[in-house]
């Protein structure tokens, strides 16, 4: 099993019922989003002017950038195939991907809201809340899942579920004869360019020429380059965060760490 989404970019009007429905089965805050809907153009193509929607997503890439910079302790994880019982045990920082259903998953519980992940990733698709800091982190990185937690219970991701158009097609695109598996056939990818070939598992169908070129032109250029850095900064600071929890100075050192980090947002 690998799961996929398609987006039929035929059939979005753009209505944002998608990304809504995410924020409220999620609690997703206002200022962030799991997925998101772009208006692209109208703007000129080798077809002649056009426009269209770019609804995007986790692509939960086949190489996710995001699952190496994570600087979490590694913790044994066992993994199980709901459709054979196999399992497999990984070691696994607070990011990873399921060997058997293939989607890229979050702990939030062991991530240290360092933004090494969000940096990493290329498309822009997670996000740290810092709201939700405590004294193990400061904030937690969220995004996609696909909706494990609905997958489990056999319903659909909740922004296919919603979605007025049909827009959205899930399912697992290592069964031939399923619907996202019939779309890879029709010609469906992912947005990709020379620089960045991570496998996307998220991808998009149009009919038009014009469309998809205009689409196509949203595919990031370049991987980043800054989370190196914010990784190796987390990994130095994670070890003075213990030790300042263990003496009780959390206080005005702990301010000085976080704002430490914060400052390498920018850069």
């Amino acid at each position: 099993m690998h799961y996929g989404m398609i987006i039929d970019i035929d059939k979005c009007v753009g209505c944002h019922a998608c990304t809504i429905a995410c924020k409220a089965e999620w609690e997703v805050p206002a200022q962030f989003g799991r997925n998101w809907v772009y208006r692209l153009g109208p703007a000129q193509t080798s077809q002649g002017l056009s426009y269209t929607y770019y609804p995007g997503l986790c692509n939960h890439c086949d190489q996710p950038s995001c699952v190496d910079v994570c600087p979490a302790d590694p913790v044994s994880m066992t993994f199980k195939d709901a459709k054979t019982g196999k399992t497999i045990t990984m070691e696994v920082a607070a990011t990873w991907k399921d060997p058997f259903n293939g989607t890229v998953q979050i702990d939030k519980e062991r991530c240290i809201g360092c933004g090494a992940c969000r940096d990493a990733c290329p498309y822009g698709a997670r996000y740290i809340n810092e709201d939700l800091a405590d004294d193990e982190s400061m904030g937690k990185a969220d995004k996609c899942t696909y909706c494990v937690e609905r997958l489990a219970e056999g319903l659909e991701p909740a922004c296919v579920q919603t979605c007025l158009a049909g827009a959205r097609i899930f399912g697992d695109l290592d069964d031939p004869n399923s619907d996202v598996a019939q779309y890879v056939k029709k010609g469906a990818k992912g947005l990709t360019s020379t620089a960045v070939q991570i496998g996307p598992n998220s991808m998009y169908y149009g009919s038009k020429q014009a469309d998809m070129e205009l689409l196509m032109q949203s595919a990031p250029q370049e991987m980043p380059e800054a989370s190196l850095r914010r990784r190796m900064l987390a990994q130095m600071t994670k070890p003075a965060m213990k030790k300042i929890k263990e003496i009780g100075l959390l206080g005005l050192a702990g301010s000085l760490l976080v704002s430490s980090l914060d400052n390498n947002k920018s850069e």
